[in-house]
């Protein structure tokens, strides 16, 4: 209205004043509106914030609150396909065990030079148990070292020609302490994406930078490598620790990983390289040495070695070996070996009789292989699955060559598995993951050989496989 106002005012007055007057009048218009507005947003900012008087709630109301609470649930539904029947065993886990009464030949436990039950073996541990009982009851800093402990971390370190080794007291944390021992946050890791829980623990635990390439494949290593160095190159920054994590055969699918192309890239792009021997150890190599020996590679290029000892050695536990600085730094940065009580010391006698029944008796290498390739063959004859894993891997994968998902193939796998026990007396597992394993290789049938197995007892087991698919599948 103020506007028309001035308007009729200024009809009176020539045209170029009666515009100069407008366009002032706009413009304070503008301004005024603009400054109330900044006054209102003031004025509400330092207004105190509504709070509802606080009054206690009546005895009546907490009841209430509390008779309508639900909690949340700790883990979700279980559902019939999460529920699982554990066969127990009844006596040791030899080349046949006892099931429910049943004695079954036993092609699930990693006995894989029929170690357990040896009568050297079983005498080294009843001597130690007379003499230090059952456990050490301490840390290894802790007054929990005993004198055979570092008689096996130098039997292990004499056994494989390396300076020095150093026990841990759990397979699945050796590696989980060791990696984090050397890596921290900006270190660099590539490890397969095959790699056990063990060793997917440790690189979480390490915080460092993990990339992992395609299972066994070579050539995606090498892209990641040329990455990395075009990286530093790019941003020209320190540089920091670097690994190559790999198994020497991989627990979640049975193949071996070429060691020599391993160290070949580890050498061109300034790596270091951590191999677990925890199922090549006693396996591979003329004399049991493992992958090094089998590639006939100096052991001082690979940087860090580590093993558990419940597979060919029939123990427990496990080691690291490599340089006498490599040991050294992990009996302070070693969480598994600073905080664990240490390995019990029957244990650790019952490792040193392996290795030397191992050194002595290489016909048992012998055997094993034997039994391996003729088990390979006979799996072959069954259509209806595909057989996985290296050649002179003892861990032998079955997986059905009419895959539909990972829990449709869960459910068809363990009723054979179920089969197997109950109609055919062969116990045998399928290769079940917790839901913290992020490794993303198939599910199968986990069959493990060993060099006490006949070869009659591996043909009728392979038959045995033969009718339990047939008879699974046929109801499907």
């Amino acid at each position: 209205m103020a506007s028309k106002l001035v308007e009729s005012v200024v009809t009176f007055l020539d045209e170029p004043f009666a515009n100069a007057v407008i366009l002032g009048v706009k413009i304070d218009g503008h301004l005024l509106v603009e400054a109330v507005l900044i006054a209102a947003i003031l004025f509400l900012l330092m207004q105190k914030s509504y709070q509802p008087e606080k009054k206690p709630l009546t005895q009546n109301e907490i009841d209430q609150l509390c008779e309508e609470w639900v909690p949340e649930p700790l883990h979700p539904p279980v559902t019939e396909k999460m529920k699982m029947k554990t066969p127990v065993l009844e006596s040791a886990a030899g080349p046949h065990t006892t099931v429910d009464g049943k004695e079954v030949l036993n092609l699930a436990s990693a006995n894989y030079l029929g170690l357990i039950g040896h009568p050297k073996v079983k005498e080294a541990c009843e001597a130690t148990l007379n003499k230090y009982g059952v456990g050490a009851c301490g840390p290894r800093g802790f007054y929990g070292t005993i004198d055979v402990h570092l008689d096996l971390e130098a039997k292990i370190a004499q056994f494989l020609k390396t300076p020095d080794s150093i026990l841990y007291s759990y397979g699945l944390a050796t590696c989980a302490s060791a990696i984090p021992a050397f890596c921290k946050r900006g270190d660099i890791l590539i490890a397969d994406e095959g790699v056990h829980w063990g060793i997917q623990n440790g690189l979480y635990l390490s915080r460092s930078t993990v990339k992992l390439f395609r299972h066994n494949d070579m050539e995606h290593l090498e892209s990641l490598l040329e990455e990395v160095m075009q990286q530093d190159r790019r941003k020209k920054k320190a540089l920091v620790r670097r690994f190559i994590v790999v198994e020497a055969i991989y627990q979640n699918s049975g193949r071996m990983t070429p060691l020599d192309e391993v160290v070949r890239l580890k050498e061109k792009y300034k790596f270091r390289v951590l191999v677990d021997e925890s199922h090549s150890l006693g396996v591979l190599g003329k004399t049991g040495r493992g992958i090094t020996e089998h590639f006939k590679i100096p052991v001082e290029k690979v940087d860090i070695l580590t093993a558990a000892m419940g597979y060919a050695l029939a123990s427990a536990g496990g080691f690291c070996t490599g340089s006498a600085k490599v040991v050294d730094h992990q009996r302070l940065s070693g969480a598994g070996y600073c905080f664990s009580a240490s390995i019990p010391p029957y244990l650790a006698s019952g490792s040193i009789a392996a290795i030397e029944i191992i050194e002595d008796n290489p016909d048992l290498l012998v055997n094993l292989r034997r039994n391996i390739i003729t088990f390979r063959k006979c799996l072959a004859s069954i259509q209806e699955l595909v057989v996985s894993g290296h050649e002179f891997s003892p861990v032998i994968f079955l997986y059905l060559k009419r895959s539909v998902s990972p829990s449709s193939d869960v459910l068809v796998l363990q009723q054979i598995a179920d089969q197997m026990l109950e109609k055919e007396s062969v116990l045998v597992t399928v290769s079940r993951r917790s839901i913290l394993d992020k490794c993303k290789l198939p599910v199968g049938l986990r069959l493990t050989v060993s060099a006490a197995h006949t070869e009659e007892e591996l043909h009728a087991a392979a038959a045995s496989l033969q009718r339990s698919v047939q008879s699974v599948l046929r109801n499907q």
